[in-house]
């Protein structure tokens, strides 16, 4: 008795995602495009077979099935020019922002950024070039000290000062005066912030504060006339700012009532505003 042959294989099935679509008889159905195997353009194989549907047929990165596919690289002439494209836009909005700036310096600027110092320049004698002309009519030089000045040069803040001490024309022992003068050119920060602060500093403990037109950019004096009973101490200050330049003229003396009398709230501001009007102008001959 014979053994019968064994069964035929089972053909493999065609659902989804279940091999590759069959001809009748038996072959892979050829995808359309893609050169079958054997060919003279595609590798050799069993005739009729090729990439199954839906995967890349020309060199790339391929995918998963249902995954985006990732696109192939730009060829390198469309980089090169792209590049260059850019390079080019850069460029113009480079010399454009710099003509802007240059036209209108606002648009970089800001609330620290330094002003200029509008032709305003350091002496080494800042007690002649500032001499306080106005006050040494009522006030002259102490013969026991004289004036003394200093002037610093730094990058970014230049700065120049004289001090005096000072006794009232014609007046008795106890009518004394100081009297200090400051000028400071700011080259790396905007000094109004600071100035504004001063004087508010300065109004918060009791001193008035008035502003002095036509002076500069801003410009105030303070005042303050700090004592009980008889004895008295008077305190006058006014401050300038013009760009970058600060200058500060302050007065104070002491007296009693019946001694001394110092010159009035009045008299001091109207002396300090004329000495600091000549000395604005005395810094930028």
């Amino acid at each position: 008795m014979s053994t019968p042959p064994p069964p035929p294989p089972s053909p493999a099935p065609n659902g989804p995602g279940y091999g590759y679509p069959q001809q009748p008889g038996g072959g892979a159905q050829p995808v359309p495009g893609v050169p079958g195997p054997g060919s003279a353009s595609g590798p050799g194989g069993a005739a009729g077979f090729g990439p199954p549907p839906g995967l890349p047929t020309s060199p790339g990165l391929p995918t998963a099935p249902g995954l985006p596919t990732v696109p192939r690289p730009a060829p390198r002439g469309n980089l090169r020019r792209n590049a260059v494209w850019a390079f080019v836009g850069a460029v113009i909005v480079s010399v454009g922002w710099t003509a802007a700036v240059l036209a209108v310096p606002g648009l970089v600027s800001s609330e620290s950024s330094p002003r200029g110092l509008r032709g305003y320049h350091l002496s080494d004698d800042f007690c002649t070039t500032a001499k306080p002309t106005r006050i040494l009519q009522t006030y002259a030089v102490s013969d026991t000290s004289a004036p003394t000045h200093h002037t610093d040069r730094h990058p970014a803040l230049d700065s120049m000062n004289c001090s005096m001490s000072l006794k009232r024309t014609g007046g008795g022992d106890s009518e004394y005066a100081n009297l200090y003068l400051r000028a400071d050119l700011h080259k790396a920060v905007n000094p109004a912030p600071e100035l504004e602060a001063n004087k508010e500093l300065y109004r918060a403990r009791g001193y008035q504060a008035s502003t002095v037109p036509g002076l500069g950019e801003e410009a105030y004096f303070l005042y303050q006339d700090d004592g009980s009973d008889q004895y008295h101490s008077v305190y006058a200050e006014l401050d300038v700012r013009d760009g970058g330049m600060t200058y500060y003229i302050t007065f104070s003396a002491s007296y009693t009532e019946g001694k001394s009398k110092p010159p009035s709230q009045e008299e001091l501001r109207s002396a300090l505003e004329s000495d600091a009007r000549d000395a604005v102008r005395a810094m930028k001959k």
